[in-house]
C-alpha cells in the first residue's frame, strides 16, 4: 500500500484556499499511484479555529468543503481532520475527528480521545472526548488512527494514564497514523520523536505522523512530518517550515521508502530552528493578515537590530521602515550602529529626533512636577514619545509596528507601557536576552548584518546619562538562568534556590516577575518559540498576593 503524507500550510477559515491545496495534493498523489493520502488535524477549517468553532456558518462551510474533498476521492482514499457534530445528546457540541474518505464518501470516523487543556491548548472548551478508542480498516489493514495528543498518553501530561496505547496495542494494528497540529518550540523535535518512537514500541506497529506548517499569529508550526518503521527508525522526514508531499509504502508489515534522500539534512540546532521559526511566524503574520509593510524603532541596540534584520529577511528590506529617534542621551555610537544596520540590510529609514517633543511634555508638566527630582517618569516620557511617533507613522502610512522587547525584559517589567512595549506583534518576545545575543551572531554567520559594536557594547536603554541595563537588572546570564527555572521549568522559589542559585537573587527576580504581570497583560502577542511563552500559555492572575 502506497501512502502519501501531505504537509500543508492552512489559513484559518479560508475554505476555498485550503481545499484547493488539498485537492492539488490529492491529484498529485493519484498520479503517483498512492492508495491513501493523509492530511493533518482539523485541516478542514484550519487549526486553531478557536471560537469560530461555535459559529454555525463556520461548521456549515466545513461540511461543504468535506463534500468537495469526497468528490475527489474516487481512485484514492484520504484521512483528514475535521470538526464533527456530536449527536449523542450529551457533552460538548463537537468532536475533533479524523475521517477516512473512500469511494467519494466518509466511511469511518475516529474521534480524538485526549483533549489537551494546558499551555496554549484549550480543546476541552469546544470538543467532547472519545471514550472508545478503536482501529479502522482499509484495504485489509488495521490502522490505529489517532489525533495528535492521543499519542502523548504518558500518564503525566494528561489524565488517561497510559491506557490508550494499551487498548490500541491489544487490537494488534498493522499501522499507526497520527494526524497532528503540533506547535513548534525549539525543544519539541526531540520530545516528539521520543514520544512517537515509544508508541511504535508499545503498540508494536510502524507509524506515520502528519503535522501542518505555517503560523497562526503566535503559534508556529514546523511540519517535519515523519514515517517511523518497526525498529523505531525514521525512514522519512518531510521538510521543516515548508509545504511538502512525500510517499511511503506499507509492505511486509513495515514502512519503507524509495527515497532515502528524503531524510532531512536540515540542522536541528536550536538557534537555527529559532531563526527559521521567527522568519516563518513574521512572514505568515503579514501575509495571512493582508499586511505588507513594517515599521520599527531602531535604537542602535541589539534587540531592535535583530528585529530589523529578521523583518528584512522575512518581508524584504524594501518593506521595512526603521525609524531612528535620538534623544539628548543617545550616544553617537548608537546612531552610527543604527545607520550601519540600515546599510547592511538595505531597509528604508528616517531620523526623527525626540528632544523637542520630550521638552514640550516636560514644560507642560513643569508646574505639576515642581520641586520633584527627575526619576523614571522622565525616562518613560522619552519612551512614550517614541511610541507615539511610531504609531503616528504607522497610522499615516499603513505600516505595522513591530515590537522589539525580549523575554527577559518582559519577564521583569523592564519596559514602558505605551512606549517601547507598543506594537502589533512581538517578534523576539519569547527569546531571553542571552538568546538574542546568540541569534545576532547566527545572523552574522555569513556576513556582517548586525554591527559588531551593537553586539559587543553593554546593553542600555539610553534614557539617562551613562545608563546601563546592569544598573537595574542582574547580569543577563544569571537573570535568564533563574527566569528559565521559573517560567519553562515551572519551579518554585525554594526549588530554584535548591539548585544552587543565590537566595537573594532568586527572591529579587521572583519579585520582579510577579510585579510585572499587569504589563504583560497589555503586551502585544508574541511569536512562540519556547515551551512556555508569555500569552495564552502563561495564565497568571493579574491581581494576587505572590509570596
Amino acid at each position: 500500500m502506497k501512502i502519501a503524507l501531505s504537509q500543508l500550510n492552512y489559513r484559518i477559515a479560508d475554505f476555498e484556499l485550503n481545499t484547493d491545496k488539498m485537492l492539488s495534493h490529492i491529484q498529485r498523489a493519484k498520479q503517483a499511484g498512492a492508495d491513501l493520502i493523509v492530511f493533518s488535524e482539523l485541516a478542514v477549517g484550519g487549526y486553531p479555529a478557536k471560537d469560530l468553532l461555535i459559529n454555525d456558518d463556520f461548521l456549515i462551510r466545513c461540511n461543504q468543503e468535506l463534500k468537495r474533498i469526497c468528490e475527489s476521492c474516487s481512485d484514492i482514499a484520504c484521512i483528514i481532520g475535521a470538526p464533527v457534530v456530536n449527536n449523542n445528546g450529551q457533552g460538548k457540541r463537537l468532536f475533533n475527528s479524523a475521517l477516512l474518505i473512500e469511494n467519494q464518501s466518509v466511511q469511518q470516523i475516529v474521534h480524538k480521545t485526549l483533549l489537551p487543556d494546558y499551555d496554549v491548548f484549550d480543546e476541552c472548551r469546544y470538543f467532547e472526548a472519545n471514550r472508545e478508542p478503536k482501529c479502522i480498516t482499509f484495504k485489509g489493514y488495521k490502522i490505529a488512527l489517532t489525533i495528535c495528543e492521543d499519542l502523548w498518553d504518558d500518564g503525566v501530561t494528561n489524565s488517561y494514564n497510559g491506557k490508550l496505547q494499551t487498548e490500541l496495542s491489544q487490537q494488534s494494528p498493522d499501522l499507526i497514523i497520527n494526524i497532528a497540529a503540533s506547535p513548534f518550540s525549539y525543544d519539541q523535535y526531540e520530545k516528539r520523536q521520543t514520544v512517537l518512537q515509544r508508541n511504535v514500541i508499545k503498540i508494536n506497529a510502524p507509524l506515520i505522523y502528519v503535522n501542518q506548517v505555517g503560523a497562526h499569529m503566535d503559534l508556529i508550526f514546523d511540519g517535519r512530518s515523519l514515517a517511523i518503521n518497526r525498529k523505531s527508525e525514521t525512514v522519512l522526514e518531510l521538510a521543516p517550515f515548508q509545504e511538502d508531499l512525500q510517499f511511503v509504502a506499507l509492505q511486509n508489515g513495515d514502512l519503507t521508502t524509495r527515497s532515502p534522500s528524503r531524510l532531512t539534512t536540515q540542522s536541528h540546532a536550536e538557534i537555527d530552528l529559532i531563526h527559521q521559526a521567527l522568519i516563518t511566524g513574521l512572514r505568515e503574520y503579514f501575509s495571512k493578515s493582508g499586511f505588507t509593510k513594517a515599521i520599527l524603532g531602531l535604537s542602535g541596540g541589539l534587540d531592535s537590530a535583530v528585529v530589523a534584520a529578521l523583518a528584512c529577511e522575512a518581508l524584504g528590506p524594501e518593506n521595512v521602515l526603521a525609524v531612528l529617534m535620538p534623544s539628548v542621551y543617545s550616544s553617537d555610537h548608537s546612531l552610527k550602529d543604527a545607520l550601519d544596520l540600515v546599510k547592511n540590510t538595505g531597509c528604508l529609514h528616517q531620523v526623527v529626533p525626540i528632544h523637542s517633543v520630550t521638552s514640550a511634555f516636560e514644560e507642560s508638566l513643569a508646574e505639576s512636577f515642581s520641586d520633584l527630582p527627575s526619576d523614571t517618569t522622565e525616562e518613560n516620557i522619552q519612551a512614550r514619545t517614541r511610541g507615539t511617533l511610531l504609531m503616528a507613522l504607522s497610522n499615516k502610512f499603513g505600516h505595522i509596528l513591530l515590537n522589539t522587547s525580549n523575554k527577559s525584559e518582559a519577564a521583569v517589567g523592564y519596559g514602558t507601557l505605551y512606549g517601547d512595549m507598543a506594537g502589533s506583534i512581538s517578534v523576539i518576545g519569547d527569546l531571553y536576552k542571552t538568546q538574542v545575543f546568540r541569534l545576532a551572531r547566527y545572523l552574522n554567520r555569513n556576513e556582517e548584518v548586525i554591527p559588531q559594536h551593537t553586539i559587543s557594547k553593554p546593553p542600555s536603554a539610553e534614557l539617562r546619562p551613562n545608563q546601563k541595563d546592569a544598573d537595574s537588572l542582574p547580569d543577563y546570564e544569571l537573570l535568564d538562568a533563574v527566569l528559565f527555572q521559573f517560567i519553562e521549568m515551572k519551579r518554585s522559589k525554594n526549588q530554584v534556590i535548591q539548585l544552587g542559585f543565590d537566595a537573594d537573587l532568586v527572591q529579587r527576580v521572583y519579585g520582579m516577575l510577579s510585579r510585572a504581570e499587569f504589563k504583560r497583560f497589555q503586551a502585544p502577542p508574541t511569536l512562540r518559540v519556547s515551551s512556555r511563552a508569555f500569552g495564552p500559555g502563561w495564565m497568571m492572575p493579574l491581581v494576587a498576593k505572590y509570596e
